[in-house]
């Protein structure tokens, strides 16, 4: 277990993670067809993918903020 202080990073590295796993395995598949290593293919996209994306969700995680607290409506 992490302790409450991480859960921001932690839900970073999910989120990328689980995004990063569904756009590669997409992308792969659109540029490269089904073919008998697709999925190390698509392993090797993924591991760029998410060394990639966790960074990238840190940095724009703030801007995402308050654009979407601009967006929606305070009740």
């Amino acid at each position: 277990m992490f302790p409450a202080k991480l859960q921001p990073l932690v839900f970073a590295f999910i989120m990328s993670g689980f995004m990063a796993f569904l756009m590669s395995g997409i992308l792969t598949l659109l540029n490269l067809g089904w073919f008998s290593g697709f999925f190390m293919a698509w392993l090797n996209a993924y591991l760029v993918a998410h060394a990639c994306a966790f960074p990238l969700v840190l940095l724009f995680a703030p801007l995402s903020r308050k654009l979407a607290a601009k967006l929606v409506k305070a009740s």
